[in-house]
């Protein structure tokens, strides 16, 4: 059983899962796992290599867990965190632990074993990002979850480990401290100026337009001001809202076409990096609504973190967002 183990001196929680050691080549630096067609478990007519399915959209009313899906959602082979057993909070001497609950699933995007986010259509995006927005509503029946984590990793130099196109979410028991950090920032500027952070960087941003890098009728793409990698870029919804999931159809198809247009720039403008992409969204038995504003982290994983980020904690960008934006913004499609 996986644990979370509480750092007693920063309040920081690490999950501690050895059963991820069984995952091949996890000490391989940079190196995907290459796995073709035929061996590939997320490829139509090999559903039987992963678990059962808990979520498909399908054809034609197609049998689960068999071919005739266009996506499907399964429990991770190796999770972080396992949904069985009962949250047992525990003192370990002076320090704090917990049992590993959770949920870790893989969305499985395409039964095109090559296509990419920047290859798909703006349909098959969008039913990715509605296949969270499904999965989220289901696992937040579940009290033991305080927090819903959504990615996907592109690329081994970003931690993908099949080449098939998907990505994941990792139901927590705890709010991670990052979030946690995210929602008080946004909750003390709520607290002076009675408005969202998030909207006056919006209306500041679209009024300069120095770093907006594309904008449709219901997102803005930007390169916040204080980027902490090269190309870092936020998706923002231009309506305020806290949660991800009660995000509209019409909210859903713009931040498909958003997605498409930001990862086919970065592609052609850096040469097709690895990179993370990272919904930020509230936690889900808080009430954030006032101040909270979800939105969206792309990460290209085109730097190293070294020791002095390691050590203080700061992050040196090479790049400025402005000539970030300039570039991306210059990117034919």
């Amino acid at each position: 059983m996986p644990e979370l183990r509480k750092d007693p001196i920063t309040g920081r929680w690490v999950v501690v899962s050895t059963e991820r050691q069984k995952r091949p080549n996890d000490f391989t630096l940079h190196r995907a796992t290459v796995v073709g067609r035929e061996h590939c478990p997320f490829c139509p007519g090999h559903e039987a290599m992963t678990p059962p399915e808990v979520l498909a959209y399908r054809q034609n009313g197609s049998s689960p867990n068999g071919p005739g899906w266009d996506l499907r959602v399964v429990p991770n082979r190796f999770p972080a965190l396992r949904v069985e057993g009962t949250l047992d909070r525990q003192a370990d001497g002076m320090f704090d632990r917990m049992t590993g609950i959770g949920a870790h699933e893989v969305v499985i995007e395409t039964t095109d074993h090559d296509k990419t986010f920047a290859t798909m259509s703006e349909a098959e995006i969008a039913r990715v990002l509605w296949a969270f927005r499904d999965r989220v509503h289901d696992l937040k029946n579940d009290i033991r979850f305080r927090y819903i984590l959504l990615f996907k990793n592109h690329g081994a130099g970003a931690g993908a480990t099949l080449e098939h196109g998907h990505s994941q979410l990792i139901a927590l028991p705890i709010v991670p401290n990052f979030v946690r950090e995210e929602i008080e920032g946004a909750r003390r500027h709520f607290q002076d100026k009675e408005r969202c952070v998030f909207c006056d960087i919006l209306h500041q941003e679209v009024a300069a337009g120095t770093r907006v890098i594309h904008e449709n009728a219901d997102m803005v793409a930007l390169s916040p001001y204080a980027s902490r990698v090269p190309f870092e870029t936020w998706v923002l919804p231009r309506g305020h809202a806290a949660r991800y999931e009660d995000a509209p159809r019409n909210v859903i198809d713009s931040l498909a076409g958003m997605l498409k247009s930001l990862v086919g720039r970065i592609e052609r403008a850096l040469e097709a990096p690895p990179y993370n992409l990272i919904v930020h969204t509230a936690p889900l038995s808080e009430d954030t609504g006032a101040f909270f504003h979800w939105h969206v982290e792309l990460m290209p994983r085109v730097s190293r973190v070294a020791g002095f980020e390691w050590g203080s904690g700061f992050y040196i960008n090479p790049t400025s967002p402005e000539e970030a934006t300039e570039v991306l913004r210059a990117v034919r499609l």
